[in-house]
């Protein structure tokens, strides 16, 4: 939940998530600091107490999303530039795919804030928007009610693989690759930005949209561990050649 602002809200997710099976609930730049222990949002809680109290609380969103590889930003409003969009029901089931434990996958949902919902500084730490296709004539849900929705979904999808045996690993094969972690993912587009500036490909003082739009260009393409390795590699070979070609 980015920035909460009511903590009954915040009481209600916790109750919501609890009900489908799941736990980890983080809160973004909370407006209040104490607000797991704001008596609404304990009273909305209402059983879901061990996780409101589990809360981990995170300064920004880079933080909350640095061990994640799949990120999906909540919103009911349509973006020109973005990653791209699926409803709740097709997150749930790219999220079952996504899943596993051995290649040490996350899967993270992003809500909020209460009053205009996610920015576009958010929806672009996200590798898809995901909305929940309600009444068109009046499609606002409280944030609480959409976490219900989006908690339902997943473990509807979760429990259906489990049934059919996909969330079981079956030892054969080539092993999966190790999604990259946001936090690698992060610190990758500062090295590619840094080499594009570098080879003169990207003006500082004129970016216009080309790193958002780079970004969006590997979000979608769920890089590896090994594959933004590979690309460092390329942004350090990148900058060696700039610096050998000024110094010439």
């Amino acid at each position: 939940m980015v920035e909460p602002s009511h903590p009954g809200n915040v009481g209600s997710a916790a109750r919501a998530m609890k009900t489908m099976g799941f736990s980890r609930l983080v809160l973004v730049a909370p407006e209040r600091p104490d607000v797991t222990r704001h008596p609404d949002a304990v009273a909305l809680a209402s059983g879901a107490g061990d996780v409101l109290a589990a809360a981990r609380i995170c300064a920004t969103l880079d933080e909350a999303l640095a061990q994640t590889t799949l990120a999906f930003g909540l919103t009911a409003r349509g973006r020109d530039l973005g990653p791209p969009s699926c409803d709740v029901r097709e997150a749930a089931v790219l999220a079952r795919a996504h899943l596993d434990p051995e290649a040490g996958t996350e899967v993270s949902m992003v809500v909020g804030p209460e009053r205009a919902g996610l920015t576009n500084a958010h929806v672009a730490r996200c590798h898809r928007i995901c909305h929940i296709p309600a009444n068109p004539a009046y499609s606002s849900l409280n944030v609480s009610q959409a976490m219900q929705v989006m908690a339902w979904e997943l473990r509807y999808a979760l429990l259906d693989a489990a049934q059919r045996g996909v969330l079981a690993p079956d030892g054969r094969g080539q092993a999966a690759p190790t999604a990259a972690s946001g936090a690698a993912v992060q610190a990758f587009l500062a090295h590619w930005e840094e080499a594009l500036v570098a080879v003169e490909f990207l003006d500082p003082a004129h970016p216009k949209k080309l790193m958002p739009r780079m970004r969006h260009l590997f979000s979608r393409t769920g890089l590896s561990q090994e594959e933004v390795d590979m690309l460092r590699g390329v942004c350090t070979a990148m900058l060696a050649t700039a610096r050998g070609r000024k110094q010439g």
